[in-house]
């Protein structure tokens, strides 16, 4: 049979990258995907559906921005479409509006399903009572890679450009999503993969998912000439020492 799968993650760590390779596989990924563009030249597989929920369910815990003058000032509080950054600290509990929880289950109904967004880092607690036979899949790749890839996403994407970012910043929402992931979501069990987008490229990460999900996994889909971000930034002990563990639970080792 079939397994569902929740694919989650930092935005610019290959998540893309992992709902593409199970794109053909038989998965209702939502209506509306948006389609590919100069960032992610052969799509994102996330539909419209699922992160706005996932952004419904941040508005209600991440500071907005006032109406007037939003474009000037509170420019760090990320406002609708901009929430897979931001940075949601720990301990802080998602409510989930019955209105909400219709819109998940009405979702969920069309399995076998594969839903990919960024957001689930912060929002996966919410969704999990109603998710049932569903792997969740925790793509990742060096902090301060992904962190130099957001910032061009931000000044390449004219729905960003009025968030304030900074390497930083980015360093931050990266540390902020697997914390959630590996304190808040892994110890609440269920069956997890976690992978290193170099894993994607070098084909180690196939198996595994076919062996899962119990699907053929679109080998061909993988394209190394993507792998566009490099970065000479310094990244600061403490979060990478976080990222060793991801390389841990995903069997991969960093050869840098």
């Amino acid at each position: 049979m079939i397994s569902n799968c929740i694919i989650l993650g930092s935005g610019r760590s290959g998540t893309s990258m992992a709902a593409g390779v199970l794109a053909k596989a038989g998965y209702f990924m939502g209506e509306k995907l948006y389609p590919g563009d100069e960032g992610n030249p052969k799509g994102y597989f996330e539909g419209k559906a699922v992160n706005d929920i996932n952004e419904d369910l941040l508005a209600q815990v991440v500071p907005n921005r006032p109406r007037i003058l939003s474009n000037f000032i509170f420019r760090t509080r990320p406002v609708h479409g901009q929430r897979w950054l931001a940075r949601v600290q720990l301990g802080i509990s998602i409510p989930c509006p019955p209105r909400i929880a219709e819109r998940i289950k009405a979702l969920i109904a069309r399995g076998p399903f594969c839903f990919k967004d960024p957001r689930f880092c912060y929002t996966l607690s919410v969704w999990r009572p109603f998710l049932r036979n569903t792997v969740y899949i925790c793509v990742f790749r060096h902090p301060g890679v992904t962190a130099t890839s957001i910032l061009k996403e931000c000044k390449r994407e004219r729905y960003l450009r009025n968030l304030s970012m900074s390497f930083n910043k980015a360093l931050q929402v990266w540390e902020l999503m697997y914390t959630h992931a590996l304190e808040i979501h892994y110890p609440q069990g269920g069956d997890w993969i976690f992978v290193h987008y170099n894993q994607f490229l070098d084909g180690s990460a196939f198996e595994i998912l076919e062996k899962t999900l119990g699907v053929e996994v679109d080998r061909n889909f993988v394209d190394p000439r993507l792998k566009r971000s490099t970065t000479s930034n310094a990244v600061p002990q403490h979060t990478l020492s976080l990222y060793q563990k991801l390389c841990h639970l995903a069997g991969y080792r960093d050869p840098c």
